[in-house]
């Protein structure tokens, strides 16, 4: 992607009104049209948040902005009123295709034993250390101070 907006003036003027006002108690937020595009970059090029280039602005104050979109539901009410506009203006067609076909299960995989608890992340493996402990000696965890103040 280029290094232009990557929201058109056209786009943006019509979900900027959508967005809720800039101004009340506490900091003020960073500007909405910067963060927004740092989430449609994000989502575009299906990058890790850490990864969002500086020209979008710190990628927690993206993160965080998206998820308070996502968890007040503003992005809903945006996407339910610029559906709604689309479709009075005839640029929807909601004409859907489904696929309806099957695939057999592996003959082994249709007897396999189900558990009542639902998918577990145990793989099976062994935990792998990176390093070597002699006999009698430990290693402290990450993040661990040893032998001072953690500061």
């Amino acid at each position: 992607m280029g290094r232009g907006p990557v929201l058109s003036d056209e786009v943006w003027g019509r979900i900027e009104p959508l967005l809720p006002a800039q101004y009340g108690k506490g900091r003020p937020f960073r500007d909405h049209r910067q963060v927004i595009e740092g989430i449609v970059f994000r989502y575009r090029c299906g990058i890790a948040w850490r990864d969002l280039p500086e020209r979008f602005g710190p990628w927690q104050t993206v993160w965080k902005r998206h998820h308070r979109f996502s968890l007040d539901g503003t992005w809903d009410e945006v996407l339910a009123i610029l559906q709604a506009e689309a479709d009075a203006a005839g640029q929807i067609d909601w004409r859907v295709s489904a696929d309806s076909s099957t695939s057999r299960v592996h003959q082994h995989g249709a007897t396999a034993a189900r558990s009542s608890e639902g998918p577990s992340s145990y793989t099976g493996g062994e935990i792998e250390s990176q390093e070597t402990i002699s006999p009698g000696r430990s290693v402290a965890p990450i993040g661990t101070v040893v032998g001072g103040s953690a500061s």
